[in-house]
This record gives C-alpha cells, structure tokens and sequence, in this order.
C-alpha cells in the first residue's frame, strides 16, 4: 500500500451503506465518501460477483468483502492481484467454532437421537471427553475449535499447510488429510472451498473413517459430495453426519438427510448475527486503519488459491 501513513482513506460502503459499516470506516480513520470519489469499497450488497466487478474504477486500490468464504466472487473471477481483496476470514471463528463443538457434543449424547423421541426408550450416548478430534482447515474456526476442546482433553489431529498447528498432537498438509481419518472420533470440515477442496470429502474418504465416526461439516456444503454423503450414513459406513452448511443450500424440503436419524442438520446458523455485525465491524476497522497507515491488511485473499 502506498497510502500517506495518517492519511483518512476515503472509503465507500456499499452499494447497502449499514450503518454499523459506517461507524466501523469512522472508527479506523477512514471518510466516508462516493463511490466516484473512494479509493476503497467496503462491500455490502446482495453478493452478486457482476455487482462487486461493477463498482470497481481505476481509483480503487482495495475491497473487503463481508464473509469469510469468497468462493462465489473467486469463481467469477473478479479478484484479480488489483485491487487488494480481503476477507472477513477469522472474524468469525469464535461462534463458529463454539457450534461445532456443540454439534460434537449433540451428537457423542445422541441428541439428535433422543430429541425426536417421543417415549422413554433406548438411553444410548457416549463419553466425549478425550475424544480424537480431526480438525481439517485450522485457520479462524478450527485453531479456535482446538482452543475449545482443551477442557475436554480430545486428541487433536490438524490438517494446514501453514505448519504445526499448537495444541495438536500432529499436523499434517492438506494433500495428507486422508492419512487422519482413521483414527478420529469426530472429523471437522473447517476449510475454505476452493478448486483443490470442493468435494474432498467423498465415498473414498468416508471408507477410511470409523463406523462409529462423525463428520461435522461448519464451513461450506461443497467440500462434501452429498450423494457419497447420504449412502454412507444409511449403509452405516460412518456413524452420522453433522451439518451446518450442506450442497445444495439451502437443503431442499424433502431431501433424504431430512429422515436420517444419523444427520443431524441446523440450517447454516453457526454464525448469530450479532456475531456476525460484531466481527466484521471490528474487521472493517482495523483494516480502514491498516490501509491509512500502509500496514498489511487482515484477511487478504491470494489470485489464484481462492482465500
């Protein structure tokens, strides 16, 4: 960035200008300005990739995003190396971390179980404490996840390709993943969806795990083949799903993991929205300061890899 450090950037929001975004560009020093007139966008609007690529003018050298998935706008091809892109990445990963965990939880007390019962029988849970806990993507969500799990003592299996992730036992890359699956209780998807990730959970993957294993899935529907997905819950291969986030989503009336009594589903609520409000604010600040004072930004997305 070449902004005069202590210089007020003059940034847009938009094209819906939410008031607590406003406060948010305040806040970290920035003016509030014209489309015409900015030198940055802070983006909120129906998500529309053309409606992103549409406001951006020789002018503007940076544009965050309001989520942390940018899948549908590096799909389109409108994140290009100019201007900076950034995400909410991380902004999120303490309330979503925490429904994971209460997903694992749910499902270890099989309440997805004895909650849709409606007569004293069959009492069957387990123990969740000291668990083995796969946890694939350990960026904001799954190091937060692993913070989480402390109390519980769960072993901890981490899949990044940013090196030996703290708090787990081991770390292996990505293009490893398959080599944890055996030995988990619980397997996380928490990574981004990107070209090399998009359906990596499949029928291959759900052979390797344990019949008693559950897949718990909080970040995109698409790292999942839902079909795979769906026989190996009613063949018994894996021992139930979690989901928070599905393919398709939202989750058609009638589909088959509707009446499994192995899914347990929640309809992509991870995030409240005061979490949500509270974290991209607080991400829209530091980085309206960051780009006044030429500092790298938080959450920037590389060409290319999709995040």
């Amino acid at each position: 960035m070449t902004t005069p450090a202590c210089a007020a950037p003059a940034v847009h929001v938009g094209p819906d200008p939410v008031p607590v975004l406003l406060e948010a560009v305040r806040a970290g020093g920035g003016r509030v300005v014209p489309l015409a007139e900015a030198e940055a966008i802070v983006y909120f609007g129906n998500d529309d990739p053309a409606e992103v690529d549409g406001m951006i003018h020789e002018g503007i050298r940076w544009v965050q995003l309001p989520h942390a998935g940018v899948e549908r706008w590096a799909d389109a091809g409108v994140i290009r190396a100019r201007p900076v892109f950034t995400a909410a990445t991380g902004s999120y990963g303490e309330a979503v971390a925490e429904h994971a965990l209460a997903l694992m939880l749910a499902a270890a007390r099989g309440l997805h179980r004895l909650a849709r019962s409606r007569e004293w029988g069959d009492g069957r849970t387990r123990e969740f404490a000291g668990s083995t806990v796969a946890v694939v993507g350990c960026g904001g969500i799954g190091r937060s996840l692993i913070r989480l799990l402390e109390p519980f003592g769960c072993r901890i299996l981490a899949v990044s390709d940013s090196g030996a992730v703290p708090g787990a036992e081991r770390t292996v890359a990505r293009a490893a993943f398959r080599e944890v699956l055996a030995d988990a209780d619980f397997v996380v998807a928490a990574a981004p969806t990107t070209p090399d990730t998009r359906g990596m959970f499949g029928a291959a993957e759900f052979a390797l795990m344990r019949r008693d294993a559950w897949l718990v899935n909080v970040a995109r529907g698409g790292l999942v083949v839902t079909a795979d997905l769906v026989d190996a819950l009613k063949n018994g291969t894996i021992g139930g799903a979690a989901l928070d986030v599905t393919d398709p989503e939202p989750l058609p009336a009638g589909h088959e993991l509707w009446d499994l009594e192995n899914a347990l589903i929640t309809p992509h609520c991870a995030n409240p929205r005061s979490s949500y409000w509270r974290g991209l604010a607080e991400r829209v600040e530091a980085n309206v300061a960051g780009f006044a004072a030429g500092r790298p930004l938080t959450g920037a997305v590389t060409p290319g890899r999709g995040f």
